[in-house]
């Protein structure tokens, strides 16, 4: 069985994506700043 876990912030967008049967993840990942204006 394989679940998907969001986790959706103010200004940021994790996830991850795994058995936890077997605990193992297949994928992960963060998406930050989103809305936020400026420039690196």
């Amino acid at each position: 069985m394989l679940v998907f876990i969001l986790n959706a912030g103010s200004s940021s967008l994790k996830y991850q994506l795994m058995n936890p049967v077997i605990k193992k993840v297949f994928a992960s990942g963060i998406c930050e700043r989103i809305g936020i204006d400026g420039v690196l």
